[in-house]
């Protein structure tokens, strides 16, 4: 079976309790998982958050809504995957976040196709993107993730789970799905209070009268209205990645003498 986890935590020293903060009345997350439900290329859907007690809200609310929710190591989101998938036994999973709301199924779909169409032991549409940041998309074999688990020391290939992966194609087959054009430059994830200010107003532009507005809709809406793009678009993508790395960086021992 394939196992979507959607990683997610309250802690967040940008913009605190982000994943819980409404959309139109209804948590952040849920709205995600909203979307996400109706993906085709997974049977089923866990929450990883952390043991933290500052989760303790965030698994309370999934529990309540009949999300699967595992908890695990705060910084180890690595084993804290090893950990989701437990009784689930899947045969590969979907790696996604929970700061995404605009999340697209379609492009979750096809990006699945292409890792299962061709065989790979992790695929992505993340290296290089092509698609908005906040519709990243990774899918790997369990036996690729139980790997990556087994030999990964660095601390910044345990937090953000699949550099060792990504870093080792001698290990591993490992294909890129890229989009017909390239949108990377737009910013559609929720790091920043802009951001969350940025997908409000989509939600409330696009939502009520199309609920399952998608990738196409949302351009449409940024062609109507171009002054939307600004309200967040200084930020950097994969911020907290590029900080971990440097941290190992100014913390690596120097050329021996």
């Amino acid at each position: 079976m394939i196992l979507a986890i959607l990683q997610a935590r309250m802690g967040s020293t940008r913009l605190p309790g982000k994943i819980l903060k409404p959309i139109l009345g209804e948590p952040m997350l849920f709205r995600q998982i909203e979307r996400l439900r109706r993906c085709r290329s997974f049977e089923a859907l866990v929450v990883a958050t952390s043991t933290e007690a500052s989760d303790d809200a965030l698994a309370a609310e999934c529990r309540a809504r009949g999300v699967n929710i595992v908890r695990g190591s705060v910084n180890d989101v690595l084993d804290r995957f090893i950990t989701a998938m437990g009784d689930f036994k899947p045969s590969a999973v979907v790696r996604l976040t929970g700061d995404c709301p605009l999340a697209d199924p379609d492009v979750i779909d096809a990006v699945f196709a292409f890792f299962k169409h061709g065989g790979y032991d992790y695929a992505s549409n993340v290296a290089p993107p092509t698609y908005p940041d906040g519709l990243d998309v990774e899918i790997m074999t369990a036996a690729c993730l139980l790997r990556a688990h087994a030999e990964a020391v660095l601390p910044s290939e345990r937090e953000h789970v699949t550099p060792y992966i990504r870093n080792h194609p001698e290990l591993f087959k490992i294909g890129n799905y890229a989009g017909p054009v390239d949108l990377s430059g737009l910013r559609w994830t929720v790091d920043e209070p802009a951001d969350f200010a940025f997908v409000s107003e989509v939600y409330q532009a696009l939502y009520p009268q199309k609920p399952d507005f998608c990738l196409a809709d949302i351009l449409a809406l940024l062609k109507a209205r171009p002054e939307l793009s600004s309200i967040n678009s200084i930020f950097e993508r994969n911020e907290g990645l590029k900080k971990s790395l440097r941290n190992e960086a100014a913390v690596a021992p120097g050329p021996k003498r």
